[in-house]
């Protein structure tokens, strides 16, 4: 019976070969991940350094600022103890002085009174003066005028105004820009109840100075009053047509007191008022105008809700071209912001038609 062989196989490893290189490879892992370890390491303590050595910088900037500050702060109340004892000197002064006002004061008392009696009596004849003589000039005055306008003082000065004429037609601007100066204030104004716009303080002053005309006018001129926004009519409708005597005080007082309930609303057009004027018969030989600026609407108005200067003004020459020839024009421009061409443009209306030009002060007349 053959023997039985042990089969032998070319790669045989002993198992302390195997732990020996699983082993190694475990090594070999620890060193490369410690190498990792110690470069991160190495990063972070580098970031340390330099942040330590920030603060160390800032508290030292920190240390010297505060050195400064107790500096300043010694300096200061070294200063204080100076203004204080300065005070105290100054104190003193004063107190001083007052004794020694007193002490003239007591010396000039008798004097100053016999002074003060002197100059009452100076005054009390100068008043006397200048009221016989406010009287005399008043009835003079009162002579001279058609109807009676009663207001603050004497204010019968010299306009320029040419209030000649045997009939005179004043033309009143009643448009929205009347309720104020400035155009903030008219847009307030404008969207008030009726009785507040015919209270604006612009429109009353526009109304007393329709009266202190109608009461300058000549006694033996005609009136005619008509009002104005985007269209033109007789501010009393009855009297459309007609010229009334400026002594006829019923008619008068009627126009007057049809302008007070007038409310100042819509735009402004010339252009109608103007063609109003031109249809009258018999014509106006006097034009009064009052207003505040240049138009804002043509003849057919205009649906924009601004409007430039320049066309402003186009508005204003193509107005003029209604007017009736030979008939001067007086305007009374109140002021208006937005509008610098208004004083210019009206200046020279006045010029051309041999009339005048007034831009009245805002306690006039």
């Amino acid at each position: 019976m053959p023997r039985n062989r042990r089969s032998t196989t070319q790669f045989n490893l002993a198992f302390l070969d195997v732990m020996c290189c699983g082993f190694g490879a475990v090594v070999l892992l620890v060193m490369l991940l410690n190498g990792d370890m110690v470069a991160t390491r190495r990063e972070i303590v580098t970031d340390l350094r330099s942040e330590v050595m920030r603060l160390e910088r800032e508290v030292k900037v920190g240390t010297e600022h505060l050195v400064s500050l107790q500096n300043s702060m010694v300096q200061t109340e070294e200063e204080i103890v100076q203004t204080e004892g300065l005070s105290k000197e100054i104190i003193d002064n004063i107190d001083q002085t007052k004794v020694e006002l007193a002490t003239m004061s007591g010396r000039s008392q008798a004097s100053r009174k016999h002074i003060n009696a002197l100059q009452s009596d100076l005054l009390n004849l100068d008043k006397e003066s200048q009221r016989i003589g406010a009287e005399q000039q008043a009835e003079l005055a009162r002579g001279a005028q058609t109807r009676e306008f009663i207001g603050q003082g004497d204010r019968q000065y010299l306009t320029g105004l040419r209030l000649g004429g045997k009939r005179v037609l004043l033309l009143v601007d009643a448009s929205a820009s009347m309720l104020d100066e400035t155009i903030v204030n008219i847009i307030i104004r404008r969207n008030l109840d009726d009785q507040t716009k015919r209270a604006a303080p612009k429109w009353l002053r526009t109304i007393r100075t329709v009266e202190w005309l109608t009461a300058n006018l000549p006694a033996d001129s005609s009136l005619q009053i008509y009002t104005f926004n985007t269209k033109a009519d007789p501010v009393v409708a009855e009297l459309k047509g007609s010229w009334i005597a400026t002594s006829d005080n019923k008619n008068i007082n009627r126009m007057i007191a049809a302008l007070k309930k007038t409310v100042p609303q819509g735009g402004t057009s010339l252009h109608n008022v103007f063609s109003a004027a031109a249809g009258m018969r018999p014509l106006p030989d006097n034009i009064l105008l009052l207003t505040d600026g240049l138009p804002t609407q043509s003849e057919k108005g205009s649906s924009k809700n601004t409007i430039s200067g320049d066309d402003r003004l186009k508005l204003f020459l193509q107005a003029t071209r209604t007017l009736p020839r030979g008939v001067p024009i007086n305007t009374i421009l109140f002021p208006m912001e937005g509008d610098p061409m208004a004083a210019v443009s009206f200046w020279e209306l006045a010029i051309k038609t041999n009339g005048s030009f007034l831009t009245p002060t805002r306690d006039w007349p």
